[in-house]
């Protein structure tokens, strides 16, 4: 069995029916939001949190947030907002070599820009290395922090974080 309920990660399926993944010809485009919830629970604050009204809950409180990728700026603000700690942003052309991912991040220490880290898959395994661009902290992200990580254009759409660092 796999799926978010059995193994805690999405699978290819759940993925494929999500309406917060934009097309790829939108990640072409530049920076843009990946919403990768694929859960019916009541939670909406990602929407209320994008000021562009990229995002959307529809209906009822459970549906899963969909996504404007005509609307999304790749700003970032629904990142720390989800308490599901689904949302990155991912700019795939970022440079001729490298991409950057944008991911919430709440543990400690933090890394520190330059540092060169683990990027990890949705399963928490290593990838590729990756290079920490920026450490975002500010006081109305209540204590979770976003993470630009540059890493190999070919990991782009795999990496979502990276292992945490020891004390």
């Amino acid at each position: 069995m796999e799926g978010i309920l059995y193994t805690g990660i999405p699978s290819e399926a759940e993925l494929a029916a999500c309406p917060g993944i934009p097309s790829a010809k939108r990640i072409e485009e530049g920076r843009v939001a990946i919403i990768e919830c694929v859960q019916e629970i009541p939670c909406n604050p990602c929407a209320a949190a994008c000021m562009f009204g990229a995002i959307s809950v529809s209906g009822e409180i459970t549906s899963l947030p969909c996504l404007d990728e005509g609307k999304c700026t790749g700003c970032g603000q629904c990142i720390v907002q989800c308490p599901g700690l689904a949302i990155i942003v991912l700019h795939k052309n970022y440079s001729e070599t490298e991409s950057t991912v944008d991911f919430p991040f709440e543990y400690l220490p933090l890394p520190r820009e330059g540092d060169i880290v683990d990027a990890v898959d949705r399963a928490g395994e290593a990838v590729c290395k990756g290079r920490v661009l920026k450490v975002i902290r500010l006081a109305s992200f209540d204590g979770t922090c976003v993470i630009r990580l540059a890493v190999p254009k070919k990991y782009a759409e795999i990496v979502k974080s990276m292992k945490r660092l020891q004390k």
